[in-house]
């Protein structure tokens, strides 16, 4: 693959943008990479009941890497890998990004154990960990300035829909070529992606003469790991259990340890003044908090169609996909809007909307299912609320960030936001993950739900992206 250096057709800048045409080619090529692994990533929740059948040898425990592994080390290498395609261009190592998750996938689809499975797994995040932050920089240095908010916002609601199609998705392939597919089918759109984009994906290099700060890449890939490893341990082990303190323990360490080798450190794996950009951190808060939100509503609602309206697995995909489809007219439809209002009137009216959907079922749910009259209306109620809310909160953050930081900044924020799934999917199982849950177990996770809703709107209220021009017009580019 070549280098993002032997594009000279590109002006030399990484603020420079492509014509029309080329931008949505790169945009189509760079989603397709994260849709890819936003997909995957819950396709394997799907796939988890026939693994089981498949090694029957394999304690449960054993299996639960499959997902966890996964987890631990895509959450710890997003930033890494951010600071990397700031720093050799993103082109590359969305590319490598690709090639690397293509063949992890092939691994596990032809796993002949479960140690060779979670050693996939593992590669599998690696290669989504290069994509991920890359994809988000590939799309903000193909797009000016104008339109960054818009086509940000329908990145984010791209991922959100895969991760939330991807149970529905795995189950189809499932029943059609069992486990294996729902891995196998990952490698002819990997190639197709890496053909495509050697081809036709042309930007900006990225900042040669910046510094790689290796140790405190290190530091952050320990803080990270250990956390998420940490959280994902309560399922399986309780809160005060040795793996859970360890974790927390050794984690809290290396984060104190990083703030302070950071400090005043312009090189900084993450340079920590990007905080001192109100909007970046307040978004970044923000999306923390609905990031343990959107997993609890996602597998929450999984849980409660299986458990409380009995219904199959395949059946329960379908059910849940009216909200994730709404996502994406709605970020399109928000992005136009983002231009004129900026964020933040998106993002209390989402808040809201999702506050309200979980009020409403606290109060009206019960175990008799209806799904047109009651749960269809309620899923485009919250379809509409995750649309208002997820993708303006990636646009925020990076609004003001600039083209040597899009890499790093994008990585910070889905970091905290993956680090805030697999918080929220710790505490629903905790909930309601046993096997005596009951109709007033789900009331509670809904009363959980509607605090996340409105602490997230709470945060919400700080971030001003309005255009000066909206009350100004003079002062229009005078930022």
């Amino acid at each position: 693959m070549p280098s993002d250096t032997s594009i000279a057709a590109v002006p030399n800048e990484r603020s420079s943008t492509l014509a029309t045409q080329s931008r949505w080619v790169v945009f189509a090529i760079a989603c397709g990479g994260t849709f890819l692994v936003s997909l995957d990533s819950t396709i394997a929740i799907a796939a988890f009941p026939p693994l089981r059948e498949a090694f029957p040898s394999s304690p449960a425990s054993a299996l639960t890497w499959v997902l966890n592994a996964y987890t631990i080390v895509y959450a710890a290498l997003l930033i890494p890998f951010g600071r990397l395609a700031d720093k050799v261009g993103a082109r590359s190592v969305y590319l490598w990004g690709v090639a690397v998750f293509g063949l992890a996938s092939l691994a596990c689809g032809l796993a002949a154990n479960t140690d060779i499975l979670v050693m996939a797994r593992v590669f599998q995040a690696v290669g989504g960990a290069m994509l991920t932050p890359a994809s988000l920089t590939l799309i903000l240095t193909a797009f000016p300035p104008e339109k960054r908010a818009a086509v940000v916002g329908l990145w984010s609601a791209v991922s959100a829909l895969a991760a939330a199609l991807g149970p529905g998705i795995g189950g189809l392939l499932i029943e059609l070529g069992g486990w294996r597919l729902a891995f196998l089918i990952n490698i002819p759109v990997a190639i197709a992606l890496i053909m495509y984009g050697r081809r036709l994906v042309r930007v900006p290099g990225g900042d040669f003469a910046a510094r790689l700060d290796l140790p405190g890449t290190l530091l952050i890939i320990l803080a990270l790991g250990a956390l998420t490893y940490g959280i994902v341990s309560v399922e399986t082990t309780g809160w005060l259990a040795t793996p859970v303190i360890a974790g927390f323990a050794s984690g809290s360490a290396a984060v104190l340890g990083y703030l302070f080798w950071a400090r005043g450190r312009r090189d900084a794996t993450i340079d920590l003044a990007l905080f001192n950009d109100r909007v970046f951190a307040f978004a970044t808060l923000a999306v923390l908090v609905f990031g343990v939100a959107f997993s609890m509503l996602f597998l929450g609602y999984f849980l409660f169609l299986i458990e409380i309206w009995q219904f199959g697995q395949a059946q329960t995909g379908l059910a849940v996909m009216p909200g994730p489809l709404t996502v994406i007219p709605v970020a399109i439809l928000g992005g136009r809007l983002v231009g004129r209002i900026g964020h933040r009137p998106l993002l209390l009216t989402g808040a809201a909307g999702f506050t309200a959907a979980q009020v409403i079922l606290y109060l009206t749910a019960t175990e008799t299912a209806s799904f047109w009259a009651y749960w269809f209306p309620l899923q485009i109620l919250g379809g509409i609320s995750v649309g208002l809310l997820l993708p303006p909160l990636s646009g925020a953050a990076v609004a003001f960030l600039p083209a040597t930081r899009f890499g790093v900044g994008g990585a910070v924020h889905n970091s905290v936001r993956q680090f805030g799934a697999v918080v929220g999917t710790a505490v629903t199982v905790l909930m309601v993950g046993q096997t005596d849950v009951n109709l007033e177990t789900f009331r509670g996770l809904f009363v959980v739900l509607a605090g996340l809703g409105v602490l997230t709107g709470l945060l919400c209220l700080p971030i001003n992206t309005r255009p000066r021009s909206a009350l100004h017009p003079e002062s229009d580019h005078d930022r």
